[in-house]
């Protein structure tokens, strides 16, 4: 039974704001599938976006997206980092149960087990076509390669783009970056000039894709790796934005999206495809004027306050999700996988899994509420960092970093974090969304109510701050090859 506590947190955060009266309902049977369209951004930060407050440059693409469905305003990634952002994202578990933790290197056998249950997995097996272009990230040995984990084709990197010779602190410390098609590199030696086109080039492919597979239901992954640092657009886009490169890489990721909305217009799919919209993580701050923002949101990428863990969230699909609909119940990129099972009638993974169907929440639906009672950030080698639960946020003593009082990058090279010690720390986000004062001492029922939640999930995934072992935690794979 839920405590007065639980019931009344879930109460504040059961505002659901459509900009239609209407009810968007749910598709019935196999006609009403629709073809889905996942975009997943790289370091994108939650105040990247025009329609999330951004004023610099324009988001003209994803403004009317989000005008024309939804916007999430409490999404959340498993992780503020790379790989274990993306294992979340595919398999609908906590990364720390599928064993990938932190940013896989090149140099590592490490990859997502093949016993675990992709999101294309699940779609190809409901008779989708699957395809991906991108950053992949999660073991880059040819038997690692999306290709072998549900995607009929793949064209992209193994790895983040700053994985390569040229890297400003570390040009000795990587090998040549590849392109990959299929399992096999297609280029061998990524220049900067190849990373000028990439953006296009992956965007190029989903449209083509689309358009191949227009009287079938389709799955595809779009996975750009911008604004990932280092940065590169078109050089016909340089100075478009008029706010910096960053800035014209967001116009190009902006691009992007209008290229794939308006090529389900025109082959007559607008109404039959659900397309979403999000990131990794939040903003690399110590990279300044070749970072992100994190809005009104505290610290960024590689820590678990909200500016590394909250990252925007589009979705549309007309006639389904309500036009302007905004969604201020938490979720997480672990209930897509759940949620796209539901609508298509796919079979869920057999294993199990961490995230929830969301979809009361993505159709708007009077008095829906966020079907977790809690949500978990581990970061880092094990480390239960951080939980959300209602409009609580509670932080564990740890250790992170931070810019706050250094001095930025410029120009592709990073500025120094410093390392910030992070105590016992309650957060009241509906009254508090920066995580400026620190209740833990005022509430000691929420901090121990919370604290009880912790120690459940720490008795199944474990906490290396704690020193417990995850008796249900999967091992990643060991490629041997």
């Amino acid at each position: 039974m839920k405590s007065p506590l639980m019931i009344l947190a879930a109460a504040i955060l059961s505002a659901t704001v459509p900009a239609t009266s209407g009810r968007a309902q749910p598709p019935d049977g196999k006609a009403d599938r629709p073809n889905v369209v996942v975009i997943f951004c790289d370091d994108m930060g939650y105040g990247d976006l025009g329609c999330f407050g951004q004023t610099r440059y324009a988001t003209p693409n994803l403004d009317r997206m989000a005008a024309e469905g939804a916007r999430f305003t409490d999404f959340y990634v498993s992780s503020a980092v790379c790989s274990a952002s993306r294992a979340a994202l595919l398999t609908g578990a906590y990364h720390e149960r599928v064993g990938i933790q932190g940013a896989l290197g090149p140099k590592t056998k490490v990859g997502l087990s093949h016993d675990e249950t992709t999101m294309a997995e699940m779609f190809k097996s409901a008779g989708y076509a699957t395809g991906m272009a991108g950053k992949w990230h999660l073991g880059y040995r040819p038997s690692q390669a999306p290709v072998h984990h549900g995607f009929d084709e793949f064209l992209g990197l193994p790895y983040s783009g700053d994985m390569w010779p040229h890297h400003p602190e570390r040009p000795e410390g990587y090998p040549k970056l590849p392109l990959i098609e299929g399992d096999q590199p297609a280029i061998a030696d990524v220049t900067a000039e190849i990373q000028k086109t990439l953006t296009s080039r992956f965007a190029d492919r989903a449209v083509d894709f689309i358009k191949r597979h227009k009287d079938e239901p389709f799955f595809f992954y779009l996975a750009p790796n911008m604004p990932h640092v280092p940065l590169f657009v078109r050089d016909e886009n340089a100075g478009r934005s008029g706010a910096g490169l960053y800035g014209d890489v967001i116009r190009e990721i902006d691009d992007a999206v209008g290229a794939i909305l308006s090529t389900l217009r025109a082959e007559g799919l607008d109404e039959r495809t659900l397309v979403v919209f999000t990131s990794d993580n939040g903003p690399w701050l110590s990279y300044g004027d070749h970072g992100g923002s994190a809005g009104p949101l505290r610290e960024g990428k590689g820590t678990s306050y909200e500016g590394g863990v909250r990252v925007p969230f589009v979705a549309r699909w007309p006639g389904k999700v309500p036009a302007g609909l905004v969604q201020r119940q938490p979720a997480a990129t672990i209930d897509l996988l759940p949620t796209f099972a539901a609508m298509i009638g796919g079979h869920p993974p057999a294993l199990p899994i961490d995230g929830l169907d969301v979809r009361p929440l993505l159709f708007g639906e009077p008095d829906a509420r966020s079907p977790h009672e809690a949500l978990f950030f581990y970061y880092g080698d094990g480390e239960l960092q951080a939980m959300r639960s209602g409009p609580w946020k509670l932080l564990f003593p740890h250790a992170t970093r931070t810019m706050n009082g250094q001095a930025p990058g410029g120009g592709g090279v990073p500025g120094k974090y410093r390392p910030l010690a992070v105590g016992l720390e309650l957060y009241d986000l509906d009254a508090d969304l920066g995580e400026t004062h620190n209740l833990a001492a005022d509430r000691p029922e929420v901090v121990a109510q919370l604290q009880g939640m912790a120690d459940s999930m720490r008795a199944r995934l474990g906490d290396r701050l704690t020193k417990a072992d995850g008796p249900e935690i999967r091992p990643a794979a060991t490629a041997a090859d």
